[in-house]
């Protein structure tokens, strides 16, 4: 693809792993349940691996869940999965747990340059509360904010993506060729935006590209292409930037 970032007047972004620094949140939120169980020889690793399975599982089967509820669902799996006892209120301090997990470092700044610039929309595997807590660290108003909670399924599941296109068409007279969708997922996203013929930003936070770790996140066989490729948000930013600058 020739196009600058300039050319698409609308980025929607993924929020979990793409904003939000779900893999540290994830991993101290399940330090209660190690604790509690005396278990210091599962590492971030395997638990995070575990917990990309068991969502991606979760999410299909229970697409009208909450994802406070999956999560629930989730830490039980992972109980299971490890020999590990857990209970009601584990269960469900994991299900809330999204509320504190962190920022990534470059995002709030980032995004404020962003905003300067473009729409901004939010495409998210989340419910409303959840977000909500979340976008209270991310510095800025988002033009549009699109949930699984609302669209009734959970990403990469094509409706959520049939759904971004049909209301920043309709919220902002945007067309498919005015959108640029930015994410880190491959599995979540980029395989979907590019069914959909939706341009697509890789933010390469794993750096999969240079054999870094799969994380929290579902591995695919078949690796989808993109249009734009960034280590980090700031990296994006800096980008948009520079091109201002020519």
């Amino acid at each position: 693809m020739d196009s600058k970032l300039a050319d698409f007047p609308v980025m929607s972004f993924d929020c979990y792993g793409t904003l939000i620094d779900w893999e540290t949140g994830i991993w101290d939120a399940l330090q209660p349940l190690l604790m509690a169980n005396h278990r210091d020889d599962i590492g971030r690793s395997e638990a995070l691996t575990a917990f990309g399975r068991y969502e991606s599982e979760q999410e299909a089967e229970n697409p009208a869940l909450r994802y406070s509820e999956i999560l629930k669902r989730v830490h039980r799996d992972i109980a299971d999965e490890f020999h590990l006892h857990s209970d009601e209120e584990l269960d469900r301090a994991f299900g809330f747990s999204v509320h504190r997990w962190p920022a990534f470092a470059d995002a709030a700044e980032s995004l404020r340059i962003l905003k300067r610039h473009f729409r901004l929309v939010i495409l998210s595997n989340v419910d409303q509360d959840s977000f909500a807590a979340s976008n209270q660290k991310l510095g800025v108003e988002f033009d549009a904010i699109y949930l699984a909670e609302d669209i009734g399924s959970y990403k990469p599941d094509p409706a959520n993506f049939e759904y971004l296109l049909e209301h920043v068409e309709a919220d902002f007279g945007a067309s498919v060729d005015e959108l640029l969708h930015i994410a880190q997922s491959l599995m979540h996203d980029h395989q979907q935006a590019n069914e959909f013929g939706i341009a697509n930003c890789w933010i390469d936070r794993q750096r999969l590209s240079e054999s870094g770790d799969w994380g929290a996140t579902k591995p695919v066989e078949e690796w989808p292409s993109v249009d734009f490729q960034f280590f980090s948000l700031a990296e994006l930013a800096n980008a948009v930037l520079d091109e201002a600058r020519e």
